[in-house]
């Protein structure tokens, strides 16, 4: 996701792969953004597209099928009540059919370098486990983060706790003898660590 946002801050870009991502690792979604794109990369050429042919670019994509439908209907959306462009406000975001906090928070900070707060499950995790906050789901974290974190911070937050959950303060067992914030840690819910 982050390479398809660094070659070029596109936020239909931005939108499709994100939407692709979703429970899809980024090794896989990379590779299935660039061959989809390679055949449009605007929701006017996208939305030409028969299903099928979305289907055979985008495959391995979990749930490549499902996707294919969303990504046309995403496209659909764009070019009838957005003129063809991607919004750059989450509320408008959220009315794309397919499009949750996490996608929209996305498409606002990478599309369009905007302040917002990306919760995955590895923030909500990390947030709570170092005791920053205490809720009980990604939308709750979003919502205590707004409120707690610098906003100079709510771009870089989402990628600074991806690699580090990905890495060090994993679900199950995490490395807590490797982690430069233990001394800090709360340790919230952690009874196994390495």
């Amino acid at each position: 996701m982050a390479e398809v946002a660094a070659e070029r801050r596109d936020p239909f870009r931005v939108l499709i792969a994100c939407l692709l991502s979703l429970r899809t690792k980024d090794e896989t979604t990379g590779p299935a953004a660039a061959r989809l794109f390679a055949l449009a990369d605007t929701p006017e050429a996208m939305r030409r597209l028969p299903a099928k042919r979305i289907e055979r670019a985008i495959f391995p994509v979990g749930f490549y099928r499902t996707k294919a439908r969303v990504l046309l209907g995403v496209c659909r959306d764009l070019l009838e009540r957005f003129g063809g462009q991607v919004p750059d406000d989450i509320d408008r975001l959220l009315t794309l059919k397919g499009v949750g906090r996490k996608t929209a928070n996305l498409v606002v900070t990478q599309g369009f370098n905007k302040p917002g707060i990306c919760v995955d499950i590895h923030v909500h995790r990390i947030s709570n486990r170092l005791g920053y906050v205490k809720t009980k789901n990604p939308t709750e974290t979003e919502t205590a983060l707004r409120k707690r974190l610098p906003r100079r911070y709510w771009i870089g937050y989402n990628d600074l706790l991806v690699s580090f959950g990905q890495n060090i303060c994993h679900p199950v067992s995490p490395r807590c003898s490797e982690c430069p914030v233990r001394p800090r840690c709360a340790r919230v819910g952690v009874t196994r660590w390495r």
